[in-house]
């Protein structure tokens, strides 16, 4: 029955609006999880900076390491960061879970700094964490 709604409910939603909807990605794909079939792509294969991926890893870390009932002091260094924001003030107090809703639901680079330096004390710090765990995971 879910498959049927699918096919005949979500799909053809997502064909028209990929036909026309603008999509803002530079990049992006929509694959078939059982059969591997590319349902979807926009410059799929284009090489681009991995800022998505480091927001996934800062999250994973987040995950592991993290408490999410802790709340978190916001540093000048977070508040200041710059590109996409939740608009975190010098000196706010947030939880650890709301800064990984930030991160992940706003892309938040504010909420990755404010994160990375509660966890590891600093942004270099924990780019060593992020990289020893993504050689253990391959």
């Amino acid at each position: 029955m879910k498959k049927a709604l699918i096919l005949t409910v979500v799909l053809p939603v997502l064909f028209r609006c990929a036909g026309a909807c603008a999509i803002s990605a530079k990049s992006a794909i929509v694959i078939d999880g059982k059969t591997g079939r590319v349902l979807y792509e926009k410059s799929a294969y284009e090489k681009l900076p991995m800022a998505s991926t480091t927001k996934i890893m800062t999250g994973l870390i987040a995950c592991e390491k993290g408490k999410m009932k802790s709340t978190v002091k916001v540093s000048p260094n977070a508040s200041g960061t710059e590109g996409s924001s939740i608009w975190l003030g010098i000196g706010e107090k947030i939880s650890f879970r709301d800064l990984c809703y930030g991160l992940m639901l706003q892309s938040g680079n504010d909420a990755a700094v404010a994160i990375a330096e509660h966890i590891a004390g600093s942004t270099d710090a924990f780019v060593l964490l992020m990289n020893n765990r993504a050689k253990e995971i391959g």
